[in-house]
């Protein structure tokens, strides 16, 4: 190195050159005892130009208190606090982001691959490697860590992928009905917290050829947990249709399926159900701390006067109902989840709620929307209305017969 404008470390190795971006340099630990070999390693670095800091640990304790950091760790399989294999599961655990590279004087072949099968990224025997070889394995140990890494990455998020498409399936099923004399439009949309599908659920069932149930629910917070949660909340309510449990005891028992599934006490669910009596074109709407259906009959919008209700998982609350006497054969009622109407309107801190629903519904504009895109329709107005994307997941059921408005 006489004659070079390169200033060695201690032990070899290259310090920074001012006129080297930062990110273009590895940082490698090299965890070995012996100076001799620590020196070795550092002037095999600079012959190269490696564009490589390197940091030397003498023992195992050492390498912990300077292993952040760094991009990959040359590790000795002899060291005063930890032999063989023992060391090299240590140094794995405490370099989860970094890659590893055995180098010993051991020429065991089989002791390699057990090595690269614990977990290290190349195995180099000392006296073999040379600086461009050095090198070379200390580079491609790092690019194939970022490549595990990334593809570990990449199989987290399909995996996260698959899950809430199988979620959204349990969450959003198709409609169980046969009669022809209503037609029921269904809509979910993931608010803007990383399309993450939250709690929202709807669900229909017909149990004879006049009446139809209709719920849609709302378990508070997103993520997996409260998704599952839905997800057992709908089919334990489909369950309690099918079973033909009496009205009064169908939201007691969900409440007690909520009550006794959820991972924290302060979780709460919002429900609201409908039961349809086409032969009486009636019905029942009853609420637990859900916002109420709105109703589209004779050219008027309004949402329907129903008790709110204590949200489920509070306090134990038998709904009231609230009967419901449609005037026409032509009515559409329009169920939702409040990520609908929490959107803001303008800048203040207005939200559109219920009653500016109601404008929209009543808007002339959306005389000319078919009923089947109409939710679609809704949810387009109120992100205008917003600003952007709606924050909170939004679930909808549009019910309609005959013409609908």
């Amino acid at each position: 190195m006489a004659g070079s404008s390169v200033v060695p470390y201690p032990h070899g190795g290259l310090a920074r050159h001012a006129n080297l971006p930062p990110g273009e340099r590895l940082r490698v630990l090299l965890v070995e005892d012996d100076e001799g070999d620590a020196f070795l390693v550092g002037e095999l670095l600079a012959e190269t130009n490696s564009m490589i800091d390197l940091l030397v640990a003498t023992s195992l304790s050492e390498a912990r208190q300077r292993v952040l950091g760094v991009d990959c760790v040359l590790l000795d399989l002899g060291l005063p606090d930890a032999q063989g294999l023992d060391g090299l599961r240590q140094v794995l655990e405490m370099s989860s982001g970094a890659a590893v590279c055995v180098l010993t004087g051991r020429t065991d072949e089989h002791l390699g691959i057990v090595a690269v099968a614990e977990g290290a990224q190349d195995y180099l025997v000392k006296g073999q490697v040379d600086g461009v070889l050095l090198t070379r394995a200390l580079r491609y140990a790092v690019e194939r860590k970022r490549a595990d890494e990334n593809a570990r990455r990449l199989r987290e998020v399909e995996l996260r992928q698959a899950e809430s498409a199988r979620l959204e399936r349990g969450l959003l099923p198709q409609p169980l009905m046969t009669t022809d004399q209503v037609s029921v439009h269904t809509f979910y949309r993931p608010g803007r917290h990383a399309a993450l599908i939250g709690g929202d659920f709807y669900d229909v069932v017909q149990t004879r050829p006049d009446r139809i149930d209709l719920i849609v629910g709302d378990v508070c917070g997103h993520g997996v947990d409260e998704a599952a949660l839905g997800v057992e909340l709908r089919v334990a309510w489909r369950a309690l249709i099918l079973a033909g449990v009496p009205d009064d005891e169908v939201l007691p028992a969900l409440e007690q399926v909520l009550m006794s599934e959820r991972r924290l006490q302060e979780i709460f669910a919002t429900v609201a159900t409908v039961r349809l009596d086409l032969a009486a074109n009636r019905a029942t709407v009853r609420l637990a701390g859900h916002p109420p259906p709105v109703l589209l009959s004779g050219g008027k919008v309004a949402p329907v006067p129903a008790k709110g209700g204590l949200l489920l998982g509070v306090r134990p609350c038998r709904p009231v109902a609230f009967d419901l006497e449609f005037d026409t054969d032509d009515w559409s009622l329009l169920m939702y989840t409040d990520g609908l109407i929490e959107g803001r309107v303008g800048n203040g801190d207005d939200r559109l709620d219920v009653p500016g629903l109601t404008e929209l519904l009543a808007d002339p504009a959306n005389q000319a929307v078919p009923l089947a895109e109409l939710p679609a329709w809704l949810v387009g107005r109120a992100e205008q209305i917003n600003g952007g994307p709606l924050a909170d997941d939004v679930a909808m059921l549009l019910v309609t017969r005959g013409g609908g408005r």
